[in-house]
């Protein structure tokens, strides 16, 4: 990728957060294994959540907020997540109907059914496509915030208020709701915000080094010191990952080596579904072959096909969808456009044309036609105003 945002050490670290999922989950598949396994699932997922703040801030936070922008957001953030959801949802469902086949993570009835449809629903990995999407939906509130801060304070404050009253609670978590990982998307939106600030610094080794380090304290530090933050849906956590997810996007020497490697980066870009996908394709590959090869060569097993089977979604679900939705939205808006503005296409061309045969004649406008201009700009600069008004 070449586009000036991209940040080649954040798909590293969406990367290792991903494997830590599956890794996480390989008890759930293989229970002999589970009291051997040190699992960091949550805090993968609070890494992920702090990510995509983060993402949200840098990409869009300073474009202006428009109608169009925000609804350009929207589909792309729809776009992005619902195809390959939902095709992981009918998986899923497919998978916990079929008799005798005891999947490990069901979605159970019609009904469960529709909430995971409807994005409510909580099975498995699927609890945290919920809180995703409302994060989504209350961007462009925050958005607002981080493209005019000085004129909505009041916005500002609203937001400061919930991340006290959140940590004061100590709202539990995981679950589908925002508000217990609302400080995590905040965070990171922040770090995202003054990413901007920040380019003229330039971090030595030692950034990099320490990095590092702290993203290994982020995710052992509740095993290691099991007693000094038994909740992890906390605000210091939350803190932490947005810190974390900062430092790596500076891409500081020896961190951005390591996150920004090409194998790294491969298992950042299917990451999304490998989330999804890899709970259902392990638990097939355990059935399938489980009396033919040893557990540790069975796990080796399920983790390939999980990883290439990730890869041929992404390739064939994920992306293609994607880019479909976008580019229908696209040629909608277009056409919508083109309706509602023929108007003002029509001036600007005869404005072009008195330019261009003022230049052939190498003489000045008279005075008429320049009133005539001034009339038809001030024209069009009241209705590009009104336009960001009704936006």
């Amino acid at each position: 990728m070449n586009r000036p945002d991209y940040i080649p050490s954040l798909d590293g670290l969406r990367g290792i957060a991903a494997l830590l999922v599956v890794q996480a989950h390989i008890g759930l598949v293989f229970p002999s294994t589970a009291e051997r396994l040190t699992t960091m699932g949550s805090e993968a997922v609070g890494l992920f959540f702090a990510l995509s703040g983060f993402l949200m801030a840098h990409l869009y936070g300073s474009r202006p907020v428009t109608r169009e922008n925000v609804l350009d957001f929207l589909v792309s953030r729809f776009a992005r997540i619902y195809p390959v959801y939902l095709v992981a949802v009918l998986l899923v469902a497919m998978l916990s109907g079929m008799q005798g086949l005891n999947f490990v993570q069901p979605i159970t009835g019609g009904t469960d059914f529709v909430r995971h449809v409807l994005l409510l629903g909580s099975s498995g990995v699927f609890w945290s496509i919920p809180p995703e999407i409302q994060f989504y939906l209350l961007f462009p509130i925050l958005w607002l915030c981080l493209a005019r801060p000085n004129r909505h304070g009041g916005l500002i404050a609203g937001f400061a208020a919930v991340v006290v009253v959140d940590g004061l609670l100590e709202l539990p978590g995981p679950g589908i709701l925002l508000v217990s990982k609302l400080p995590y998307f905040l965070f990171g939106a922040l770090a995202g915000a003054l990413h901007a600030f920040s380019n003229r610094w330039r971090p030595s080794a030692f950034t990099g080094i320490l990095t590092l380090l702290l993203l290994v304290a982020f995710f052992m530090y509740r095993h290691v010191l099991p007693n000094f933050s038994p909740e992890f849906w906390g605000l210091q956590s939350a803190a932490a990952a947005a810190v974390i997810v900062a430092l790596v996007a500076w891409q500081p020497p020896i961190a951005a080596h390591v996150l920004a490697a090409a194998p790294v980066r491969f298992f950042g870009t299917i990451s999304f579904s490998l989330y999804l996908f890899h709970v259902p394709i392990m638990f097939l590959v355990h059935r399938t072959f489980e009396t033919l090869l040893p557990e540790p060569a069975l796990i080796a097993a399920a983790l390939f096909v999980a990883v290439g089977g990730a890869w041929f979604l992404h390739e064939t679900i994920e992306v293609p969808s994607r880019r479909l939705l976008v580019t229908l939205w696209q040629r909608h808006r277009s056409r919508l456009v083109s309706r509602q503005t023929p108007a003002e296409g029509i001036e600007r061309a005869i404005l072009d044309l008195q330019q261009t045969e003022r230049r052939l004649l190498g003489g000045t406008a008279s005075a008429t036609t320049g009133n005539l201009r001034e009339a038809a700009d001030s024209a069009i600069i009241r209705d590009d105003g009104d336009e960001k008004l009704r936006a």
